[in-house]
């Protein structure tokens, strides 16, 4: 399983230098990838923009939106803008979507919350048209079309992923929740007639210290308040030290996850170190298991 990285792109206060700072230390290693998230009301950066600030100051990684609320967008003008970033990127785009359930950002974009999911099953067929439409999209040889990662918990949302997508995006909780998840994804890929597997990813929340875990707590509380009182328990589930993180790397691993990313809930650069630190310990465990590891 491989390891990415959340850019703070929705923690109030993060500027510039700390988005460039945190992409181009992310893409020394040992990460695989860098995610974003997607709020229209809120206090927080465009994804899109902020993955092609990362892709310039990058080489490596994967920048992968995850996700994308992608009815709060246009649908030809996000195929046209995904399809640049991939291409200018060298074609390190993964392009995670899904309906979303914030009733505050589809008033906001005027788009009828209620019809979200019919509307999504057609944009994700209309995107795959545009991006191969040489008169809308860059035709980019090397790089090709982004690959599509659709999340969400119904049953709907399942069948979209196995017919349109590359694979799954679960929304975070704990390895179990994950592992239902990724059940779910594998059947609906086999019933749709799918050839091989989808691929699989999942991502958390990480902070580091009482003052970092202070701020990520208060953080998610307000991120996630219009789940009502289910925002207190993404809160308890943020990951707080370093055997927190190595238990949660391994549940998802077990469960077959290909890529888990982590996001941080406190905007310090010293946090991306703190977990650069346990994902290298990690990977030298895979190599030569260590007696006594701190994790």
């Amino acid at each position: 399983m491989n390891i990415g990285v959340g850019l703070p792109t929705t923690i109030r206060g993060t500027n510039r230098q700390l988005i460039i700072e945190w992409a181009t230390r992310a893409d020394s290693g040992p990460f695989s990838s860098l995610g974003v998230l997607d709020r229209l009301v809120y206090d927080s950066y465009d994804p899109l923009v902020a993955l092609a600030s990362a892709a310039a100051v990058t080489r490596r990684v994967q920048l992968a939106t995850t996700i994308i609320v992608s009815l709060l967008h246009p649908t030809t003008l996000l195929a046209k803008t995904t399809a640049s970033l991939h291409a200018l990127s060298g074609g390190r785009l993964i392009v995670g979507l899904s309906v979303g359930a914030r009733k505050d950002d589809y008033a906001a974009a005027g788009i009828d919350y209620e019809a979200r999911g019919k509307r999504f099953a057609a944009q994700l067929a209309a995107l795959q048209a545009a991006w191969e439409d040489e008169r809308i999209c860059p035709q980019t040889a090397h790089t090709g079309s982004p690959p599509v990662l659709v999340g969400g918990a119904s049953d709907q949302s399942y069948a979209r992923m196995a017919r349109y997508a590359a694979g799954y995006i679960h929304g975070g909780g704990p390895p179990r929740s994950f592992a239902r998840a990724a059940d779910r994804a594998r059947a609906a890929w086999i019933d749709a007639g799918r050839p091989g597997k989808p691929r699989l990813w999942g991502q958390g929340y990480f902070a580091f210290g009482d003052a970092a875990i202070e701020a990520g707590t208060r953080y998610l509380r307000d991120y996630y308040a219009f789940t009502g009182p289910f925002a207190e328990r993404i809160a308890a589930e943020l990951l707080t030290s370093p055997q927190a993180v190595a238990q949660f790397i391994r549940g998802y691993e077990e469960a077959g996850c290909d890529e888990l990313i982590l996001f941080p809930a406190a905007a310090d650069i010293a946090q991306l170190e703190l977990l650069a630190a346990i994902a290298v310990t990690l990977q030298q465990e895979r190599v030569a298991p260590a007696e006594g590891s701190i994790l």
